[in-house]
């Protein structure tokens, strides 16, 4: 069960949102608060941020992942270089399924976001853009990047065989050879790596 509490000081939006995160069988609303120094770190694992106003308040290591709904990315920046232990970024239009996909997987330790605005955080940043095909030495299969989008959303090696009907023993050999690709070695840098590339989407 992630345990998330939903931080705006807008009532009717914490309303609606633990409404529709609460029809969830594995997400638990444990609290609601206007701002990130409110939040029970004890008793949260997710803090869904859904204002962008209360950003100014990440100026410490939080021992919960935080899930930002904005199309402004400037307030956010500063989460690329924080001490975090993971984050995303989702439009506050995003459908239920990308809510809930996104709470997981920031649940599980991942980073995620929408393409868009992982770009446009990319370049407020100064980090160099590329695509893949300057990036990558190899381009990353078709299977691969089934992987990969499946990691992002924060299944297990078990869950991505039965997602895609391979055994768990070829999951290990596609993820050790995008790893190889990728120029990386751990899932979470994996699924960093992949937003920068726009190889991964929610």
């Amino acid at each position: 069960m992630i345990r998330v509490t939903i931080v705006s000081p807008n009532s009717a939006l914490r309303i609606g949102l633990r409404e529709l995160l609460g029809r969830q069988p594995d997400i638990k609303v444990v609290g609601e608060t206007v701002d990130l120094e409110s939040v029970n770190e004890m008793e949260t694992e997710v803090a869904v941020l859904a204002s962008v106003s209360s950003a100014r308040f990440i100026n410490r290591k939080s021992n919960f992942a935080i899930l930002f709904l904005t199309d402004d990315v400037e307030p956010v920046r500063s989460m690329l270089n924080s001490n975090t232990q993971a984050w995303g970024i989702l439009s506050p239009d995003a459908t239920e399924d990308e809510l809930t996909a996104a709470v997981r997987a920031v649940g599980e330790g991942l980073w995620v976001g929408a393409p868009g605005l992982m770009q446009s955080l990319i370049r407020l940043s100064g980090r160099r853009e590329s695509s893949s095909e300057e990036s990558l030495v190899e381009q990353l299969t078709a299977r691969e990047m089934e992987v990969i989008q499946l990691m992002a959303q924060g299944l297990a090696n078990k869950q991505i065989a039965l997602s895609l009907s391979i055994s768990e023993h070829t999951v290990k050999f596609h993820l050790s050879s995008l790893y190889a690709k990728l120029g990386i070695s751990s899932r979470t840098e994996a699924v960093k790596r992949g937003i920068e590339l726009g190889l991964i989407s929610l």
